[in-house]
């Protein structure tokens, strides 16, 4: 075993210590620390520190007041200034950076308000849309006047309709709960995702490089290909640990930090208190179980290649797997009790991350969760044995072999040794 322990040492602070790993962790934790401070960022850079002023040209004389009192309640960030100059005067002001936009306020043939905006660029269409909106009720009070409607009645035609949700099944999750556990699994299926991607494909790079120095010659020679194919796996395995418990650490304290300005954005709606220690157990079991089925899988298919080149050939299939499992995972957040979804969450190279999601969505018995970990468990064995079958002949492969058709000259040299 001492064997073992030294390729396992060896792949992974060989790895550690690489430039391309120091330089992947630094520019990950700049995008974490841009992503959990990005309000900070945007309102530093905002020179009118998120607010947009926008002139207003009331040729009515009676739009304005009404307009403001309703915009006030859609966007308070929107900032108007009754404008008391020509068209043209109001326009070069926004042409000099004084003003964001220019509306004009005006009635149409039928006594009731429209309006035109006028800016150096219209590609805002969040502040196009609170406009219009607030115009549009203004339209609606100038209209329900004109037909006698008291401002109560008003009221009660568009009040909105009481519309309650409640589940019959035992132990549902309440809206709230669900709006949480989609926040969660849509933060840990992305942590599943790009994981399984950039590690496995770092074992079948590691695994082509050593072949195409030759070293492998060297290495077969002391060590089983077995062991080497293992302590590479976990190797790569303790550095990805490594490498998500600095992004993570550096993620929470840059979070508490920063949470009350993040509160109104997307940890307002998914919020992240009271996570259930089950959902925490889960996503550790399907990521590490995700982690090593795909892994196997990239060991042994990097042993097929000689070239670095060909490396990506050969994994584009298992990297297509990872893709469609997410793909579905994504669908799965807006319906997570399809049929579809729980026929794919048994699929092995699909339970990862399709039974987490239904795991943490919906309440389900915890026997499926029990069985898509054991058929999880019991095709990473399969793979295992194979792909240590495969490893085995084919790290003596060498010349150009980049094509499933490889394993099997690979089984046939196993065979013979």
């Amino acid at each position: 075993m001492n064997n073992f322990w030294i390729i396992l040492v060896h792949t992974y602070l060989n790895k550690l210590k690489s430039k391309s790993f120091i330089v992947t962790t630094f520019l990950t934790i700049v995008i974490v620390l841009g992503l959990t401070n990005f309000q900070n960022i945007i309102e530093n850079f905002d020179k009118n520190g998120g607010k947009e002023n926008v002139a207003v040209l009331d040729e009515t004389g009676k739009l304005y007041k009404p307009f403001k009192q309703q915009l006030k309640t859609i966007n308070k960030d929107i900032n108007l200034t009754f404008y008391k100059g020509t068209e043209k005067e109001a326009e070069k002001a926004v042409e000099n950076g004084k003003f964001t936009g220019l509306l004009e306020l005006r009635f149409n043939k039928e006594g009731l308000p429209e309006a035109g905006y006028k800016a150096m660029s219209i590609a805002d269409s969040a502040l196009y849309t609170d406009l219009q909106t607030a115009l549009q009720q203004v339209k609606t009070m100038l209209a329900a006047s004109k037909i006698n409607l008291a401002p109560d009645q008003l009221q009660k035609l568009y009040e909105p309709v009481s519309f309650e949700k409640t589940a019959l099944e035992k132990n549902a999750k309440t809206e709230e709960e669900l709006n949480q556990a989609r926040g969660l699994v849509y933060v840990l299926l992305f942590i599943i995702y790009f994981a399984v991607i950039m590690y496995a494909n770092m074992i079948a790079m590691e695994v082509a490089t050593e072949k195409s120095s030759r070293v492998m010659e060297i290495l077969i020679s002391s060590v089983s290909p077995i062991k080497q194919m293992f302590a590479k796996i976990l190797g790569i395995g303790l550095l990805s640990l490594t490498q998500l418990a600095v992004f993570l650490i550096v993620g929470y304290f840059s979070l508490t930090k920063n949470m009350e300005s993040l509160k109104d954005g997307f940890f307002g709606v998914y919020g992240f208190g009271d996570i259930p220690a089950a959902t925490i157990v889960y996503a550790v079991i399907f990521f590490i179980l995700g982690y090593f089925l795909y892994a196997t899988l990239a060991a042994f298919l990097g042993s097929l290649v000689s070239r670095i080149e060909d490396v990506q050939q050969m994994i584009t299939p298992m990297t297509l797997l990872v893709v469609g499992g997410f793909m579905i995972a994504m669908f799965g957040l807006g319906k997570p009790d399809a049929a579809f979804i729980t026929i794919t969450s048994y699929i092995p190279f699909f339970t990862p991350m399709i039974m987490f999601l239904r795991v943490g969505m919906l309440t389900i018995p915890v026997w499926e969760a029990v069985l898509g970990i054991a058929i999880l468990v019991a095709t990473i064995a399969v793979l295992a044995i194979f792909g240590a079958r495969v490893y085995r002949g084919g790290v003596l492969m060498y010349g150009k072999s980049n094509s499933f058709k490889d394993i099997k000259k690979a089984l046939q040299l196993t065979k013979n040794q």
